[in-house]
């Protein structure tokens, strides 16, 4: 990822945008209730390297692992698919990409 995504820019795109606009009454748990450095560890995973080389060398790849780790880890208490999801399609806006359908 050429500009990678931050534990704040996920708290907002997953929990403010939510609290303004969810519409149907489901429990979002607070942001500082999420489970203790495995949102840190998703994000930081795709950013690594060995010997000088990313270890995913593509955005795609690193977009790919990213989303991955969200899901697999679950990071939060309630709503892991739904902010992978908008954590990925936010990573492909601010990386000036985007998704033809």
């Amino acid at each position: 990822m050429n500009t990678p995504i931050t534990v704040f820019q996920v708290e907002h795109i997953a929990f403010k945008i939510a609290q303004e606009k969810l519409e149907y009454d489901e429990p979002i748990p607070e942001f500082g209730t999420r489970f203790p450095n495995i949102l840190e560890s998703c994000l930081a995973v795709p950013l690594q390297t060995f010997g000088g080389k990313d270890l995913y060398p593509s955005f795609y790849k690193k977009a790919a692992m990213l989303f991955y780790l969200m899901i697999k880890n679950r990071p939060f208490q309630n709503g892991n698919k739904r902010i992978a999801i908008t954590t990925l399609m936010y990573a492909v806006y601010k990386n000036d990409l985007w998704i033809k359908l």
